[in-house]
């Protein structure tokens, strides 16, 4: 039993002097990168704003010029990037990680992009001996600052072992949903739910605000029960403050919706719910409120109702 003991502690340490790369710092990334830090680990750090750097090395993070860089210096490289072409670009293009990279090193990519990209980059790391997880995020810019998000992951169960610690410093919830492009999938079924769920909060409240009931003591009433959520919790209020600072820009929400369509048509799937929500989401980009908070779906509701969601 001593020996184990000896063993166990032996591994974390080997852990913590790992050399962790992390290309990607905004609004997700950012405080992710700092989570890491907290937790002990060594962090060089990439990315295209300088600002963002600085403020990662100023708390003890090493900077890289380049993805090839990182891939060369770290044993486990993150990227949180904002959609394929940017992770196909990074990893396998010109400069990228994979001019850098040799056998035994570990991708965790946790940015959200398409399934079907995710297992064509892995196939092509697989070639030089690098291991892969898919591993997107979920919880908003609120839930990354304070470590608490849940990450989602695909790849082989003994990768995921493995690094599951490096993944949990960032995150309250780490679960391995199957293969590689299983993160992603599961990443679509979640945003699936928060746009649906978003739009129907939108829905409630405008009918309460036109029927001359406080939108706040709906939200308070029905909270506690079977309409309770997290996404009740955490955009109710912001809708009702017109606070539309993005935690998740309507931008995002649209790519990752192109994402769960393109998926679901390559699979032959009608999800008509999420196409109607994607309409709204179209609506406000083209008024011009993309980089708002994808609460702001509630304003597609006020405009067409001619009516305003306040407390």
């Amino acid at each position: 039993m001593l020996y184990i003991f000896f063993i166990k502690v032996y591994n974390e340490k080997e852990l913590m002097n790992m050399k962790i790369g992390f290309i990607g710092l905004g609004i997700m990334g950012k405080p992710m990168s700092k989570n890491l830090l907290k937790a002990g680990y060594d962090v060089t750090v990439n990315d295209l704003n300088k600002a963002a750097v600085d403020e990662v090395t100023a708390l003890g993070a090493k900077s890289a010029a380049s993805a090839k860089e990182i891939a060369q210096q770290c044993d486990v490289i993150i990227t949180m990037l904002p959609n394929s072409p940017q992770v196909k670009t990074v990893v396998l293009g010109k400069g990228g990680l994979i001019e850098g990279l040799s056998a035994g090193k570990i991708l965790i990519d946790m940015s959200s992009i398409a399934p079907l990209v995710s297992r064509e980059v892995a196939a092509e790391l697989d070639k030089i001996g690098v291991e892969m997880l898919d591993a997107p995020v979920s919880g908003g810019e609120p839930k990354a600052i304070d470590g608490t998000m849940s990450v989602m992951v695909g790849g082989k169960q003994e990768i995921f072992d493995s690094y599951y610690d490096v993944m949990k410093s960032m995150a309250g919830s780490v679960v391995r949903c199957g293969e590689i492009g299983a993160g992603n999938i599961t990443k679509l079924a979640n945003q699936i739910i928060v746009a649906i769920n978003i739009a129907a909060v939108s829905e409630a409240f405008t009918l309460a605000q036109a029927a001359g009931v406080e939108p706040n003591l709906v939200y308070e009433a029905i909270r506690g029960g079977l309409a309770g959520s997290t996404v009740l919790d955490a955009k109710g209020p912001m809708m009702m403050d017109r606070n539309f600072k993005p935690g998740f820009r309507i931008n995002l929400h649209i790519k990752d919706l192109n994402n769960v369509i393109e998926t679901s048509h390559n699979l032959g799937l009608a999800l008509p719910l999420v196409t109607q929500v994607m309409e709204e989401m179209q609506v406000l980009k083209n008024d011009g409120l993309e980089a708002c908070d994808h609460s702001s779906i509630v304003r597609f509701y006020e405009k067409m109702n001619n009516i305003e969601v306040k407390r």
